[in-house]
């Protein structure tokens, strides 16, 4: 018998649907790393989603929607705005939800209810979830050591330091695979020669929607020691405790935790000024007014929209940020 296919459209509590017995495969991936992204985005542009709904959403319902999954577990609560009304579009295509939330304030009770339901639903159980969370829990470890290579040794790139991290969302659906890749790419950084170029970056923000954004900063001289949010995704915190693990996870709530975790990174990686990257139309531009208050480094705000390459107002304008910090 075939494993269930499970959609998810940002972390969730992975372990759980490994725990059911289930592939995760995160719609995000799976849309930006597609052969034509933008045709997605034109796809759910065509059918009826408005110019000015986020990039993103319109990718991962193209996605969500080709009948693929199972089930798809969409977070209703901590991410997107547009969500809930991409799952209803969904649900219009009998595609089955199964809603989690990352309740505000970060309640524990609330969140070890939102696990609880969805190991539920999943039919699995908080000992095999447990389980599970064991076995990632190793994996995640030599992502850290991947990203510590990256600001401290230098022997990793900007591109590969987002990547790794980016895919403990879903683990690429095989946790073995992913793992025997991942050591492969230690074993390489371990004995290469260090590179630092001429600046030292943090990426706070969403992933970019860029096509080219870290190849294009490397080709500046330019390193990116620190990805904010993709970091993030693979949970940089020892804790024997799932709930707590999940509640410490900064992106599904205020901005004024990711701003504590970006100082102590900024300090702790000597980080010469930060790119914050905005999705257009999405609430957490908003959010670009307190950080840029709080944070007291340099920041470059740029803004993407569609999966395409760097425009050349965006270039000039990094290039501009770059020269003023060398």
């Amino acid at each position: 018998m075939s494993r269930r296919i499970i959609g998810i459209t940002t972390t969730v509590p992975v372990e759980a649907i490994y725990a059911a017995g289930c592939v995760p495969v995160d719609l995000n991936n799976v849309f930006i790393a597609s052969e034509d992204p933008g045709a997605l985005v034109a796809q759910a542009e065509y059918e009826g989603y408005p110019r000015n709904a986020c990039g993103w959403i319109k990718g991962i319902y193209s996605i969500a929607s080709t009948g693929e999954f199972d089930s798809v577990v969409a977070v209703v609560e901590g991410d997107c705005s547009q969500t809930q009304a991409m799952v209803e579009t969904l649900q219009m295509q009998r595609v089955r939800i199964l809603p989690f939330a990352y309740p505000y304030g970060r309640d524990r009770d609330l969140l070890r209810l939102q696990i609880a339901k969805l190991i539920e639903a999943l039919g699995t159980t908080w000992e095999q979830t447990n389980e599970w969370k064991r076995r990632l829990d190793s994996i995640r470890r030599k992502v850290w050591d991947l990203d510590r290579l990256t600001w401290q040794v230098g022997t990793v790139s900007s591109f590969d330091n987002h990547y790794y991290q980016v895919c403990c969302s879903d683990f690429k659906g095989d946790p073995d695979a992913f793992e025997c890749e991942l050591d492969g790419k230690l074993t390489e950084a371990r004995s290469a020669k260090p590179e630092w170029g001429k600046l030292r970056l943090g990426y706070i923000g969403i992933p970019p929607i860029f096509l080219d954004f870290y190849q294009y900063l490397e080709e500046l001289g330019v390193r990116i020691v620190f990805n904010e949010i993709q970091r993030q995704f693979s949970m940089p915190f020892e804790t024997d405790d799932l709930v707590e693990r999940y509640a410490l996870y900064t992106y599904p709530y205020d901005v004024f935790s990711r701003i504590d975790d970006i100082r102590r990174e900024v300090a702790k990686r000597c980080i010469q000024g930060l790119i914050h990257y905005t999705q257009s139309f999405c609430f957490r531009q908003i959010q670009d007014l307190i950080i840029r208050q709080k944070l007291g480094v340099p920041i470059l705000t740029i803004e993407g929209d569609a999966p395409t390459r760097l425009d050349a107002r965006t270039k000039i304008r990094i290039e501009s940020f770059v020269e003023m910090l060398t």
